[in-house]
C-alpha cells in the first residue's frame, strides 16, 4: 500500500469500513520510506488511528462538508456550477479510461481519493493529471490550514510530493481565491452524462490492481 493510496483512504468519509481497516492503513504507513512527505502523512495518521470513530466522523463532516472552500471535487473551484464543468469532468473519465481504469459507485472522476487512488495504480498519467491540477490541490492546502483541522496534514504530505509551484501557478492560486468559483444556476445532470459519475476507481488490465485493505 503506496502513499498516495494510503492518502486516498484517509481522505474519504470515515465509514465502519474504514474504522474497521485503521491498523493495516497505519501498518502500511510505517513501511513507507522516510521522506518529508511520509513523515507528514505519519503525523496525520497518530490522530487518525487513535479518534474515536464518532469524532473522526464529526471532523470529517466539518472540515469536508459545509464548506466550498474545502471541496474535495477538483474541477469545482475553477469551473463551478457551469456547465462548462460537465465537459471537464467527461474529459478526466476518458483519460481514467484510456489507462485501464473503470468506475462503479457515486463519487465523481475528480473527486481527489478518487484521483489519488489512481495515482496509486497507473502512477505516470496519475502524475501528470496531479500536477495540471497543483494550483488547486494548493488551493486546498490554505484552506485546510486556515481550518486548523488535522486533515491539513494529509493535503500538505501530498504537496511535498509535487513540484514547486510556478509563477503562473502561484498567480491562479491567488485568482482562484479572491474570486471563488464560478456560479450558474444548472445542475450537473443536464449536460454530464452518467458514465462521469462514478466512485471507487477499479483497474482493468492497464494497470496494477487496486490494492484495498482487506
Amino acid at each position: 500500500m503506496g502513499p498516495f493510496l494510503i492518502m486516498s483512504i484517509v481522505l474519504r468519509y470515515p465509514d465502519a469500513e474504514i474504522v474497521a481497516d485503521r491498523a493495516e492503513v497505519m501498518e502500511a504507513a510505517q513501511a513507507l520510506g522516510d521522506t518529508a512527505a511520509t513523515r507528514r502523512l505519519r503525523e496525520f495518521l497518530e490522530w487518525w488511528g487513535a479518534a474515536r470513530p464518532d469524532e473522526l466522523q464529526r471532523s470529517y463532516s466539518e472540515t469536508f462538508d459545509f464548506s466550498k472552500r474545502t471541496c474535495l471535487d477538483l474541477t469545482y473551484p475553477t469551473h463551478g456550477d457551469r456547465r462548462q464543468r460537465g465537459l471537464a469532468l467527461l474529459k478526466l473519465r476518458q483519460r481514467y479510461t484510456a489507462a485501464g481504469m473503470a468506475f462503479e459507485g457515486p463519487e465523481l472522476p475528480d473527486h481527489l481519493p478518487v484521483l489519488l487512488e489512481f495515482v496509486d495504480a497507473c502512477p505516470d498519467e496519475g502524475g501528470r493529471l496531479l500536477a495540471e491540477y497543483r494550483p488547486v490541490i494548493e488551493l486546498l492546502r490554505l484552506a485546510l490550514a486556515d481550518n486548523a483541522t488535522p486533515y491539513r496534514q494529509v493535503v500538505e504530505a501530498l504537496c511535498l510530493t509535487l513540484p514547486e509551484l510556478s509563477a503562473e501557478e502561484q498567480a491562479e492560486v491567488r485568482r482562484m481565491a479572491a474570486q471563488g468559483p464560478p456560479d450558474e444556476a444548472v445542475g450537473l445532470e443536464p449536460f454530464a452524462p452518467p458514465e462521469v459519475m462514478p466512485e471507487p476507481v477499479r483497474p482493468l488490465a492497464a494497470c496494477a490492481p487496486v490494492r484495498r485493505p482487506a
